[in-house]
């Protein structure tokens, strides 16, 4: 099992001789524009993939399924809808299906709870998109659990530290778990993703797992960098095991 992030929450797991790509946000440098809530002018995303769009291509040939989280556009954009071959295999939470199924793809696998896919175990989690009224606006999360006979993947999705949380790592003791840091935070209310405290919680809570923070540095209304979630981690001792993960870093999932 490997993981190799592109940008933001696209990342590409390998399980086996299967690559799935995970919340494909494909588009150019500022294809997004300004975000709305946001206390600035930036244009999102605020980089560019690690790699050329010749290179995007080659990239996406070698997939063999895609699987969605949620639909807010740094995690399902226009360029990943035009981008994608429509009869790939798409994963997705049952309550989003319809919407994906509106963009022209033909092999939706609609989740609600567990399936099998090529051997894979994957489930459904629940998540919390920030808190009071921001976090209604924000709508339903989800995040994926992906177990074989040796690993357990966890990737929490865009989510906040919360109970919930604590009972998916009880119920599928991964041994490595993705987190979205960089607290993201709107010109009101509080983060929407997990702080850098958050984190911390995360790893306190799973002492044996492995945890790796994406969503960094890719768009506007991140409040926290790398160097500051590194910083935390290094004060908190856990540098051994939670790892702040660069555009196209590959990291091995032992």
């Amino acid at each position: 099992m490997k993981l190799k992030l592109w940008r933001n929450a696209t990342l590409v797991i390998q399980i086996g001789d299967k690559n799935i790509l995970i919340d494909p946000m494909l588009g150019a440098k500022g294809s997004l524009g300004k975000f709305p809530m946001t206390d600035n002018e930036l244009l999102n995303p605020l980089v560019d993939l690690p790699f050329s769009e010749e290179e995007l291509k080659d990239q996406l040939s070698g997939i063999d399924a895609v699987a969605v989280t949620h639909l807010h556009p740094d995690h399902w954009d226009p360029k990943a809808v035009e981008l994608l071959d429509k009869n790939i295999p798409l994963i997705c939470p049952e309550v989003i299906s319809e919407q994906i199924a509106q963009s022209g793809f033909k092999n939706i696998i609609s989740v609600k709870d567990h399936i099998i896919w090529e051997n894979i175990s994957i489930s459904i989690t629940e998540g919390q998109h920030g808190t009071g009224e921001i976090g209604e606006k924000m709508g339903e999360v989800n995040g994926f659990v992906f177990k074989t006979e040796e690993k357990t993947l966890y990737i929490v999705g865009d989510s906040i530290w919360y109970e919930r949380i604590a009972e998916e790592i009880d119920k599928y003791r991964p041994q490595h778990i993705v987190v979205a840091g960089g607290a993201a935070t709107f010109a009101v209310g509080d983060p929407i993703i997990m702080t850098s405290q958050d984190i911390i919680k995360v790893c306190e809570y799973a002492p044996e797992a492995t945890v790796l923070v994406t969503h960094l540095e890719a768009v506007s209304h991140c409040k926290e960098d790398r160097k500051f979630i590194q910083e935390e981690i290094i004060k908190n001792g856990l540098q051994e095991r939670c790892f702040v993960v660069q555009d196209g870093e590959e990291y091995p999932l032992d």
